[in-house]
């Protein structure tokens, strides 16, 4: 898993069909909690918002976080940190 910071939403105005619906966050990546510059763009699956501490799963367990486990995703936001 990753650790990073919500910097900004992502708007798609054409998606493949599985993605329809989906929430694109654009995530500053964090390393021994410092922010990287690196950036990563994550299908949201918990309601998370601009500024919050998120928790990233990427590679193929990333489907297995969302409803559809067919939907063509390398990163989904799994948790906001407390």
């Amino acid at each position: 898993m990753l650790r990073g910071i919500i910097r900004g939403n992502i708007v798609s105005t054409r998606k493949q069909d599985a993605l329809v619906g989906s929430k694109f966050m654009e995530v500053e990546i964090m390393e021994n909690g410092r922010n990287t510059g690196k950036f990563i763009i994550a299908v949201d699956s918990v309601g998370a918002g601009i500024g919050e501490e998120v928790l990233i799963t990427t590679g193929s367990s990333a489907r297995l976080a969302l409803h559809n486990t067919n939907t063509p995703c390398d990163a989904v936001i799994v948790g906001i940190v407390d």
